[in-house]
């Protein structure tokens, strides 16, 4: 039995400690949100925060997340999260998504990184590309991507 703490609540999962986070989410809690998509940490679609850094899931075990904080897609949707709902707002605005698979992926390593920012700070266009490297859009809005991230830091400013 492990207990993890997912967007604030606590919950206990009946699974193998070795088990990836991204299934104790997506079989065990029902959290669908956060996708499989490569398995070997390639491609983004799985990240979630681990006590507010972005973290492949599909590859870090719930025994990794013992007395940490897990947040998800699905808790930057919900109003609480100021910078979540500004790279939500920025994601509509500029028409990021196409097929979507990998847009939980990609909104959640935008909001760390614009989360690790100084206030007030604007991120360069390399800055935005150094930190959303690790994730693959296979419809290739990476420039749609690039401007959702940029207005999201001026709306936080």
């Amino acid at each position: 039995m492990s207990t993890l703490n997912v967007n604030g609540q606590k919950h206990t999962v009946d699974t193998d400690p070795g088990t990836p986070i991204l299934w104790a989410l997506r079989d065990t809690l029902g959290m669908t949100g956060t996708k499989f998509g490569c398995g070997a940490a390639l491609c983004g679609a799985c990240t979630v925060h681990l006590d507010g850094q972005a973290i492949r899931s599909c590859i870090t075990p719930i025994s990794a997340a013992e007395g940490k904080k897990i947040t998800t897609i699905e808790a930057t949707t919900d109003g609480r999260d100021r910078v979540g709902t500004a790279v939500h707002a920025a994601w509509v605005k500029h028409d990021v998504a196409q097929c979507g698979y990998c847009q939980s992926g990609q909104i959640m390593s935008a909001t760390a990184f614009l989360k690790s920012l100084p206030k007030g700070k604007q991120p360069t266009p390399a800055e935005i590309d150094s930190a959303m490297v690790g994730n693959i859009c296979r419809c290739g809005t990476y420039a749609r991507i690039r401007a959702a991230v940029a207005d999201a830091a001026r709306t936080l400013a």
